[in-house]
């Protein structure tokens, strides 16, 4: 019995499904029982289905070599689930609800009256020298004054047990195919353990995304796209998935033209057809060379000029990514208690301001207690992990920080949430976060649970998949064997 407690190591910090006494916690028995039934030879030639099932789906992702190019790689999963009471998640998702509204009614208002920084709730330089503020959009009123449509906010749990938002993702958030994918393969590898609980569908996303996006149309039955870079992308294998769960054409930017009259077309082998809505999977600067770069051959001349006019709705909007600023999320509770009138739902990780002279000096003095990010990379790149740096990174890292003190926010090493993990042949605990994803329209909706990432890495907090992370379905589970 190859995944008895008895053989798990006693939680060093919180662990979502094994207590302090190293027993299961009660939502999480049914699942324990059914698994420490397994022999070893059982669990192996579960994980063995997983594998075999996520190669014939052909779920992959792409990372980057410096060497070798672009690779695409077997998704790595985890065949244990990650459970979440349901009485838990309904306080995360209307924590979720709340934080989002907020985020599109601050992004309104910088691109409008501004009143946020009038008030003084927000810093103006702030926004002079924020990389992803466009001035281009200055002005513009898209659909339902919303912005951010589809957001995913990164959770995680300190050792109190309880949630905490790690950032947010407002420009061209990915992974939810994978929350998707993970369910479909659980499905097929372990179906038993769906009659042991009720668990929370997933697999209305691509109709409820397909919902948002059409609610920003005009027209009852708009032509709905999904734009994007191109096979090389790493986030490729998700464009794909997603056009084809909703029946919206995937397309490049070589497919679209903007006519004479302001109006988005696709190419197709009838002739021009008249395009409404644009999912695009492609960042701001690309998107239209005769509003950004200029050298971009990804993007659609013109499509700047159509949004503007109302004849085609843009989802994320442009513009959107001033709100995806690891600087502006430490502002994210004064801009819910500004535009709401009400306190946090969801509470931010304590954090520091390179941009203020004391909090940064705090941070120059503490970098080996610290975790510092830069305020707009992703993916876990250009970040400094202080108690695991070398005194030579620190110090590096250090002259960085007084060289663009404004790139940069700080916040202290948390001791991130574990849930057994299959490794090798038995279950470890292994440190994970979690990726909600958000869809703002005519109503607001919230994934049931979201993408699980794990850092397979023994001690690592890094649960990026290009650095050695994986991933596991996530149940939000109530009712029976909750």
């Amino acid at each position: 019995m190859s995944l008895a407690l008895q053989d798990y190591p006693n939680p060093e910090c919180f662990d979502e499904l094994i207590d302090d006494d190293g027993a299961a916690r009660p939502h999480a028995r049914a699942l324990f029982d059914h698994l420490d039934s397994f022999s070893e030879t059982d669990i192996q030639e579960r994980k063995a289905a997983a594998e075999a099932e996520i190669l014939s789906m052909g779920i992959t992702f792409t990372v980057y070599c410096e060497n070798e190019g672009s690779i695409d790689r077997a998704w790595p999963f985890d065949i244990i689930p990650r459970l979440i009471r349901a009485a838990e998640w309904r306080t995360v998702e209307r924590g979720l609800k709340q934080r989002t509204r907020a985020l599109n009614l601050f992004i309104d208002d910088v691109y409008h009256g501004q009143n946020v920084v009038r008030d003084g709730v927000f810093p103006l330089e702030l926004l002079a020298d924020s990389r992803n503020f466009r001035p281009e959009c200055v002005g513009i009123d898209p659909p339902l004054g919303v912005w951010a449509h589809i957001c995913g906010t990164d959770l995680v749990k300190d050792r109190d047990g309880r949630f905490y938002v790690l950032e947010d993702n407002l420009r061209v958030p990915s992974g939810v195919s994978y929350m998707l994918e993970n369910r479909l393969v659980m499905k097929r590898v372990l179906p038993e353990l769906f009659e042991s609980y009720a668990i929370a569908p997933v697999d209305d996303y691509p109709s409820q995304l397909r919902q948002c996006l059409a609610s920003l149309a005009p027209v009852a039955n708009p032509q709905i796209v999904v734009l994007t870079p191109g096979v090389y992308n790493s986030a490729y294998f998700e464009h794909a998935y997603l056009a084809q769960q909703m029946g919206a054409e995937l397309v490049e930017g070589r497919d679209l033209v903007v006519g004479d009259d302001d109006c988005v077309y696709m190419r197709t082998i009838e002739g021009l057809h008249r395009v409404d809505v644009v999912y695009r999977r492609i960042d701001d600067l690309f998107l239209d060379p005769e509003a950004f770069n200029p050298e971009s051959v990804l993007g659609v001349p013109g499509l700047m000029r159509a949004w503007k006019q109302g004849n085609v709705a843009l989802a994320n909007a442009p513009g959107a990514g001033v709100a995806d600023d690891k600087v502006v999320y430490t502002y994210v509770p004064d801009i819910i208690r500004y535009y709401l009138n009400e306190e946090p739902i969801l509470p931010n990780v304590p954090s520091y301001r390179c941009v203020d002279p004391e909090e940064c000096r705090y941070v120059l003095e503490h970098l080996d207690r610290l975790v510092v990010k830069p305020a707009n990379e992703s993916g876990g790149y250009g970040m400094l992990i202080g108690p695991k740096a070398s005194p030579e990174e620190r110090t590096e890292f250090a002259e960085r920080i007084r060289r663009d003190p404004r790139n940069y926010m700080a916040q202290p090493m948390l001791t991130l949430s574990t849930a057994p993990t299959l490794v090798d042949h038995r279950a470890e605990p292994r440190h994970l976060d979690l990726r909600p994803f958000i869809l703002s329209g005519r109503d607001t909706y919230v994934t049931n649970g979201g993408l699980t990432r794990v850092a397979l890495k023994k001690g690592s907090t890094v649960v990026n998949s290009s650095q050695g992370g994986g991933s596991k379905d996530t149940w939000i589970i109530d009712g029976k064997g909750a």
